[in-house]
């Protein structure tokens, strides 16, 4: 007599796990809906006749209100220049600093690792009036570097543990046949070792970003002119200035928010498959 055991899940109970992640799609798609549409509505859908459906009529207008009147074009274009710069910084500096600490023999390698990681106990808000300070006595307020170099900085400590889970697991044969070619630790790391890193790369590069576009304080408390400002500042400065009209100030959020949402569906599996090979690999 053959007893047969039936591992799946029950009828019922997959039902219910379907329920519960349909509802939760929606939970997590509806704010995105509502910002999207609210970018397309006049003052009067907005605030009464027609909150949460679709537009009745489609204002495409309110973009490019946002982008001229509220000089969208300008911060968004400042967003990008601060959020590469921090990223190719904070990413090289990670890189070259992990191939020191693991790959290089010297006295205070640990203590150095130990120090970099202390970064991640800083919070961000204990270090504004401090960063402020510097910043001013070396009249670096105001510029692009007033973000670029602070992003970078506390992008590095999270950047130097995501790089060591790869680095500790490319044999160390590769470094000794190098030098044997003749190539030092500069040529070490830029031939053999960099390119081995481009999964460890693409993850840094991933978390900087989500780090930098969205950030607000530093952005808020370093940057007084307008020349220079960020999107998330910027959106908060339309908001103070024309709030007559939410229409544009929704469509400068749906600017601001869009970049980093079409960022993570196009490259949320490489961001979960890098973290777990680093993981493993650490």
């Amino acid at each position: 007599m053959e007893s047969v055991t039936d591992k799946g899940p029950k009828p019922v109970a997959k039902v219910f796990t379907y329920i519960f992640l349909g509802f939760w799609a929606f939970v997590n798609i509806f704010p995105i809906y509502f910002m999207f549409t609210f970018s397309l509505k006049n003052n009067d859908e907005i605030f009464g006749s027609n909150v949460i459906g679709l537009p009745k009529q489609w204002i495409w207008s309110n973009y490019a209100a946002a982008m001229k009147t509220g000089n969208m074009w300008l911060y968004f274009l400042n967003s990008i220049i601060v959020t590469v710069a921090a990223i190719f910084i904070s990413t090289m500096a990670a890189m070259m600093a992990t191939y020191a600490i693991n790959r290089i023999r010297w006295k205070f390698s640990k203590l150095t690792n130990a120090f970099f990681m202390l970064g991640l106990t800083i919070p961000l808000q204990a270090s504004i009036v401090p960063v402020y300070v510097v910043l001013s006595n070396i009249h670096w307020l105001n510029k692009y570097t007033t973000l670029i170099i602070p992003y970078a900085a506390f992008s590095l400590s999270m950047a130097i543990l995501i790089s060591s889970g790869f680095m500790v697991d490319i044999p160390s044969a590769l470094d000794e046949a190098a030098k044997i070619d003749g190539c030092g630790y500069f040529g070490t790391f830029f031939k053999i070792i960099l390119p081995l890193m481009k999964p460890a790369v693409s993850t840094v590069g991933i978390y900087s970003f989500l780090q930098c576009w969205n950030e607000f304080m530093f952005a808020n408390v370093f940057i007084s002119d307008s020349v220079h400002r960020t999107l998330p500042v910027g959106i908060k400065a339309l908001s103070g200035q024309h709030t007559t009209n939410w229409g544009p100030i929704g469509a400068a959020l749906v600017i601001a928010t869009f970049p980093t949402l079409i960022a993570y569906i196009f490259l949320s599996r490489k961001i979960q498959a890098s973290f777990i090979a680093g993981a493993v690999k650490g």
